[in-house]
């Protein structure tokens, strides 16, 4: 079972660190991709991050690189996603799922095996 959690309220600019935590397996045997989903909107077809389990190679959505940092810790058994500089439009539900990959890095993935509860992050002043 996967868990989200670290979400919260936090002004325009600031941070917060989100984890992915698991119980039941390990994390370093997936890739492990974060996805967000906006209020009333559908959630967003692409991963906002990724990363592979081969060489922990990452992926970032344009509109998050430069701002979002995936990382793991394979000694907490947890994958984490390190949000600077937040904006207001990246006020979402954010959800941790493994990641099916058939070949290649895990933004070429082809669907999810399982997903966590969301946490949810709310950029406002």
């Amino acid at each position: 079972q996967l868990q989200a959690s670290g979400g919260g309220l936090v002004q325009p600019g600031g941070s917060l660190r989100l984890s992915c935590t698991a119980s039941g397996f390990t994390l370093d045997s997936y890739n492990i991709g974060w996805f967000r989903q906006a209020p009333g909107k559908e959630r967003e077809g692409k991963a906002v991050s990724c990363i592979s389990i081969s060489d922990n190679s990452t992926y970032y959505l344009d509109s998050v690189k430069d701002r979002f940092t995936i990382s793991r810790d394979n000694a907490k058994n947890s994958v984490y996603l390190q949000m600077n500089s937040l904006k207001p439009e990246d006020t979402a539900v954010y959800y941790c799922a493994t990641l099916k990959v058939v070949s290649g890095p895990c933004a070429h993935y082809v669907g999810m095996y399982s997903w966590g509860k969301g946490t949810l992050v709310t950029v406002s002043s």
